[in-house]
């Protein structure tokens, strides 16, 4: 049986299939409220124990995902309903699955997948406390096995040996998760959407996560043509690795820039300078978390970063908080958030946060080679009153003797008002084209639906048309362009962007190779 989903981490897994889906261990009552509180608490501290032990051994981004954890289990608001439960006579068990339920429940009605995703780590959260309660241990997979089920918590992937293979099918699941993100960094292959019930399938599986689609219970004929194409998948791995250290050209020559995204200061840790041309996008929002991060906070995780480039540029988009990435005391609840109040639109309707990143970043340029790019640009107007407030706070700045410098200032073409109409931005320092948003914008179909994941292609023409006519534009009027969407990092969609006139692409880390041996076989 063949079951197609969408590709959340691209690779090959063959193994036993081993079902993530199973009942809880059963909790034994105690004989009055304060005894259930007690034990809702003491289980509480041995879940926070636990996680804390694993942030001493993980890397940035998977201690990244555990503090936040951490925090939502010390946080008053989560636990206060359950304690509240348990006064009003209600066992520790249920009075937790309750409060828990509650919150799940709001984050799976959402229509965007950005908090349907985090719904999953309520999950995690509720569990690990359910587990601290019945002292159930989780059964631990078989070395290689596809793990399946609706979907995975993130401690469970941090907890799972992947050093002898294995992969990640789920019929639920979003390529926009916490666990999405981990697979994707460690070279996990992983399918979500798969919509098929697995419930009590047993045996071995294939789980093609290029293409997003599992075969369980193959016949030979399907072993043969898996192998062939992981070995194959394999071996363009392998040619890849050659090509990292490598400055990025097509086969006739052509040179090509290639950069790397990143979502935190601390993600260049990972990353050796030489391999890649700088940084394309460094996002800021993730600095936003449950607090506004001040000036010093900033100015610090920028510095690092453009220390780290050594002279290379460092493109930093200002905070892009909205949509599908919510920051508490800043962005507002909308009907439709991904074509409401975000990115600049929202920077520019509360300017006391926005001056604060403004400042940092003004500091933050003597260290390196800064440039800055706006997010969510419509209009001319946006992109003056944004330059205009750096002009202001680099004033202010110099009128105290504080060492600045303005850097250049760019725009995301995401919007498809910017791509119809370049000529209305012939001002700016540069272009930077977000190959997601843009997409999704022109073809009306959300890149984290399954339902209609197939028309969010940047191969589209319709997208094409756009990005050549961006490209030309640059070319044109001498405006350097690239590009920092995920699209620059797919080796399918690389040799149709170079092809429309792109030579700068900014990648993930993990993709810095695959793409540069893909520029290597694009004939222009």
């Amino acid at each position: 049986m063949r079951i197609e989903g969408v590709a959340a981490a691209a690779g090959y897994a063959e193994g036993p299939l081993f079902e993530l889906d199973r009942p809880q261990g059963t909790y034994t009552g105690k004989a009055t409220a304060a005894e259930e509180r007690t034990s809702l608490e003491t289980a509480i501290d041995k879940a926070v124990n636990r996680l804390v032990a694993m942030v001493g051994t993980a890397d940035s981004d998977a201690a990244g995902i555990l503090e936040f954890h951490i925090a939502m289990l010390e946080d008053d608001a989560l636990s206060g309903p359950a304690f509240a439960s348990i006064a009003s006579g209600k066992a520790a068990d249920a009075a937790w699955r309750q409060a828990l339920g509650a919150e799940i429940a709001g984050y799976e009605a959402s229509d965007q997948d950005y908090f349907r995703a985090r719904a999953t780590d309520l999950r995690d959260i509720r569990d690990q406390v359910l587990r601290a309660l019945t002292e159930d241990d989780q059964r631990a997979a078989p070395a290689g096995a596809i793990l399946y089920g609706a979907d995975i918590a993130p401690t469970r992937f941090l907890q799972t040996d992947w050093s002898h293979g294995g992969g990640i099918a789920l019929k639920a699941g979003s390529t926009a998760s916490h666990v999405a993100m981990l697979a994707r960094s460690r070279g996990v292959p992983m399918v979500v959407g798969l919509g098929e019930p697995f419930t009590g399938a047993a045996g071995m599986a294939l789980l093609d996560a290029e293409h997003g689609n599992i075969v369980v219970a193959p016949s030979l004929p399907e072993i043969g043509a898996f192998r062939q194409a992981a070995s194959a998948f394999a071996a363009r791995q392998g040619k890849a690795r050659t090509f990292l250290a490598r400055p990025a050209a097509t086969r006739a020559g052509t040179a090509v820039r290639v950069q790397v995204n990143i979502a935190d200061p601390g993600d260049v840790d990972a990353i050796d300078i030489a391999t890649c041309d700088g940084v394309g996008l460094m996002r800021t929002e993730f600095l936003f978390g449950k607090t506004l991060p001040d000036e010093e906070t900033q100015y610090r995780g920028y510095r690092k970063v453009l220390e780290w480039a050594g002279g290379k540029p460092v493109t930093i988009r200002t905070v892009d908080a909205g949509g599908d990435k919510p920051v508490p005391g800043f962005t507002v609840e909308e009907g439709n958030p991904f074509l409401g109040l975000r990115g600049v639109r929202l920077s520019l309707a509360r300017p006391d946060i926005f001056r604060v990143q403004i400042r940092a970043l003004l500091r933050a340029a003597p260290h390196g080679n800064l440039k800055v790019m706006f997010p969510m640009i419509a209009t001319s107007e946006e992109y003056e009153r944004a330059a205009a407030l750096f002009a202001e706070e680099q004033a202010a700045l110099a009128a105290r003797g504080i060492a600045q410098r303005m850097p250049p200032l760019g725009i995301m073409v995401e919007v498809p008002s910017v791509a119809i109409a370049p000529e209305a931005f012939a001002g700016v320092a540069f272009l930077s084209i977000g190959s997601n948003d843009l997409t999704q914008y022109v073809m009306a179909a959300a890149r984290d639906n399954a339902a209609v994941a197939h028309l969010n292609s940047v191969r589209h023409p319709a997208v094409l048309r756009l990005i050549g006519a961006v490209a030309a534009f640059g070319r044109e009027n001498a405006i350097p362009v690239s590009l920092c969407g995920d699209a620059g990092g797919d080796p399918a969609s690389i040799p149709s962007l170079l092809e429309a006139g792109l030579r700068d692409l900014s990648v993930a880390p993990a993709q810095l190779a695959m793409a540069k041996a893909a520029i290597s076989d694009v004939p222009v």
